[in-house]
């Protein structure tokens, strides 16, 4: 299904005038890049909540900014630091889990899924369910339980927006024609910082190599999934959630410039294409005023200038991350989720020297292939057995971590 609901009038339509909204994940990248557009649109929105992990003095500060009603911590130690930087002000402030919860359930039209990992699971779904607009950028929710949230938004009436970039264009794309005509979904890739090095150079990539990202500044986790190609194994399993996609129909093509960042094909040869320069919030204004539109920092599109865009097939051989993605969602069940948890094991494991570059993709299939074998790959049926299997894998994967480093040592 291309969202949860077709368009309708309630209540996950914005509403005219102010549109209410909650931030979850303020301090983050899409969250501070959020409020960037925000504060440049006074009177379009009012800001009911906000939500961050540990940085109480940053939430503080962004909840008096945008005079928000509802200041969410997660790190229940934080508490008291936020409180007290937020005395006098008459906002509210919670901690832990349920904080988030909370924050979800707070009566905005619209809440940014941004919070990252695991931890973002009950909150976006918590939105989800109140039937409201969901901007997400939380992959857990589609690669971890991708079944089940879309059940719970399209039962609830929920529209879910894509905020990753990807994703976004081909939301767009799909505009121009009816679902039933779309013949291939095609996500682009950058090829990261190692797309035109050799195989055994690869292997021998250090932490601070695979962290230069040609085009992008992003976080640390996702800059070394873009280097094994991962993250775009990830979005394939989202995209086929995102928009009722069979694995046949999703494709991935290398594109050095960044700037066509999904393609949409028609049964008559249309390709439909959204292109944009590199800044996230493009998308997220996308997001933030849909269905209409509104106007935007990011600096404007030169073609001219460019000159000239390339695209190449991925390299099977040296990325092998996209048959193994591919592989789980054709198993289908818990396997994306087995495979997302042993992904974070091994990057953080890499980030910490605990294991080589080739390691990481190593790493993922021998904990999906291990989980096949246990037969632990059965579809959670509820958040708690998708948490459930996500600690399964993690333990999976440490346990080979240990045997593939000895390996390499």
């Amino acid at each position: 299904m291309m969202n949860a609901r077709a368009d309708k009038t309630e209540p996950g339509q914005p509403q005219a005038g102010v549109r209410s909204v909650t931030l979850l994940g303020a301090t983050g990248s899409i969250g501070t890049s959020t409020i960037d557009l925000i504060k440049r649109n006074p009177g379009r929105y009012r800001v009911e909540a906000v939500s961050a992990n540990r940085n109480a003095l940053e939430l503080a500060k962004i909840a008096r900014e945008l005079n928000a009603r509802f200041a969410a911590i997660a790190d229940p130690a934080a508490y008291g630091e936020l409180k007290d930087a937020l005395a006098g002000s008459g906002i509210e402030a919670g901690a832990g889990e349920t904080s988030l919860i909370e924050a979800a359930e707070r009566p905005a039209d619209w809440v940014l899924a941004a919070i990252v990992g695991s931890a973002g699971l009950k909150s976006a779904l918590a939105a989800a369910r109140r039937g409201v607009t969901v901007a997400l950028a939380n992959k857990e929710c589609l690669v971890c339980a991708g079944d089940l949230f879309m059940r719970i938004a399209a039962e609830a009436g929920a529209q879910v927006l894509p905020v990753d970039s990807e994703h976004n264009a081909i939301y767009q794309a799909l505009k121009a024609g009816r679902r039933e005509d779309v013949s291939r979904i095609i996500l682009t890739a950058s090829g990261g910082p190692f797309r035109t090095w050799t195989l055994e150079a690869m292997r021998k990539a250090t932490r601070e190599q695979a962290l230069k990202h040609p085009n992008w500044s992003m976080g640390a986790k996702i800059t070394i999934d873009s280097a094994t190609m991962m993250n775009k194994g990830l979005e394939l399993i989202e995209a086929h959630h995102l928009f009722d996609m069979e694995a046949a129909g999703l494709d991935v093509l290398v594109h050095p410039q960044s700037i066509v960042h999904g393609l949409v094909e028609y049964i008559d040869g249309s390709v439909v294409a959204q292109l944009g320069s590199h800044d996230m919030r493009i998308p997220i204004a996308y997001c933030l005023a849909w269905p209409d539109r509104i106007q935007g920092p990011a600096a404007r599109l030169d073609l001219a200038q460019l000159g000239t865009l390339s695209f190449e097939k991925p390299d099977p051989i040296r990325f092998p991350a996209l048959a193994i993605t591919k592989r789980a969602l054709e198993i289908g069940g818990a396997a994306p989720t087995v495979m997302n948890a042993a992904n974070e094991v091994a990057v953080d494991a890499f980030l910490h020297d605990r294991v080589g570059f080739a390691g990481i993709v190593e790493l993922v299939e021998a904990t999906l292939e291990a989980a096949e074998r246990r037969g632990a790959l059965k579809e959670p049926q509820n958040i708690e057995e998708a948490i459930g299997v996500d600690h399964m894998a993690r333990s999976l994967a440490h346990d080979r971590l240990r045997e593939i480093a000895a390996k390499a040592s």
